[in-house]
């Protein structure tokens, strides 16, 4: 009878809810082991590029634009450490190397910068949602990379990746809270990205100030 009655009460709560939810993050990170004694407390953004076919809707340099706007503000949320304003980085980009590696530009912008760490990535995949918060026919899907390079060493020292399509409620039901946080509706790719973003810098911070 008690069986019979939860069933009821998660059925009634699927319909409540509709089809739509997120399924949990995949975020994945990798470290060097002495991070914690590297010191990085001034911080430099690079930004991140984006793939040129990642969306046919909006143009590579938008996703870009959209993800680095986010990336500032989640960064901004924390007040260990230093963040090198926007206007600085830019009045810096005419004298980093034209042709060179990301690696060799993140490092001068670092050294000019005075910064400790350079943070920088790529979007590798962006897909917009076809359908409204409703409902969609096809969900938004976001893959990024983040690296942070020490400046001193020239070595990278954290890197992350973040993965993440929008997935029914009926294909995880474990993914209640999460999609309760995000405002139970199916989200934008650019705000799916937003909430990666949130979600790296807090792992990042976590991880440079145990």
């Amino acid at each position: 009878m008690a069986a019979a009655k939860l069933l009821s009460m998660v059925l009634s709560s699927l319909l409540f809810l509709g089809s739509c939810s997120l399924a949990p993050s995949h975020l994945q990170t990798q470290q060097a082991g002495d991070l914690p004694k590297r010191q990085v407390k001034r911080i430099a953004v690079m930004g991140v590029s984006s793939v040129p076919e990642a969306e046919k809707k909006i143009t590579a340099k938008e996703i870009s634009a959209a993800v680095n706007r986010s990336l500032y503000l989640a960064l901004a949320e924390f007040q260990d450490w230093q963040v090198v304003s926007e206007r600085e980085i830019e009045e810096m980009q005419p004298a980093l190397p034209a042709g060179s590696d990301e690696r060799e530009r993140a490092k001068k912008l670092g050294e000019l910068a005075h910064a400790d760490a350079v943070l920088f990535g790529q979007v590798v995949y962006f897909r917009e949602r076809v359908g409204g918060d409703a409902g969609a026919t096809s969900p938004a899907s976001v893959t990024f990379v983040l690296e942070l390079l020490d400046v001193r060493r020239g070595d990278i020292i954290w890197k992350s990746r973040f993965e993440e399509s929008q997935r029914a409620l009926s294909e995880n039901l474990f993914a209640i809270a999460n999609f309760a946080e995000r405002g139970a509706r199916w989200l934008k790719a650019e705000e799916l990205a937003q909430d990666g973003i949130k979600k790296v810098v807090r792992e990042l911070h976590r991880t440079l100030f145990p």
